[in-house]
């Protein structure tokens, strides 16, 4: 389709003309052929989709934070976890029935070194598996919904 605008300044009055697409709604993506649009979408079962345990990695200062992963975006990381230093006291204050939670968290992306999935390796069990182990209880007892 092609409109005309007026444009009027210092120089004088002119007439321009101007091409305007129109899309074909939101079915299609014109900038993107359709195998490449799906596969550009993010996956509902990814590693690490909101609700993922997951070990991250920081720097400056150097420090690892276990917990559940709320977002992730360009900016950076947040979750609902807590210092790795302090698993095994964060578990010990769990299993006493204790008042403990977990701290909701951000970190801003350029401290982030490194993400992981808390999984199990082999015979190691995962940090999930050893708090569920340890004090008895299922991660979303003290997650809630995202622990599980």
């Amino acid at each position: 389709m092609t409109g005309e605008s007026v444009i009027q300044d210092g120089l004088g009055t002119r007439r321009d003309s101007v091409l305007l697409a129109i899309g074909a709604g939101d079915a299609e993506n014109r900038g993107m052929p359709d195998d490449q649009a799906a596969a550009a979408a993010p996956a509902r079962d990814a590693v690490f989709a909101p609700g993922a345990v997951v070990l991250v990695t920081l720097s400056s200062p150097r420090e690892k934070f276990w917990g559940v992963l709320l977002e992730v975006s360009a900016a950076g990381v947040s979750l609902r976890g807590l210092d790795l230093n302090s698993f095994e006291d964060f578990v010990h204050l769990v299993r006493a029935g204790e008042p403990a939670s977990p701290a909701a968290v951000f970190f801003p992306m350029h401290r982030v070194e490194r993400m992981e999935a808390d999984e199990h390796s082999g015979d190691i069990p995962s940090l999930k598996e050893r708090f569920q182990e340890k004090t008895g209880r299922p991660l979303a007892y003290l997650f809630g919904r995202y622990g599980e």
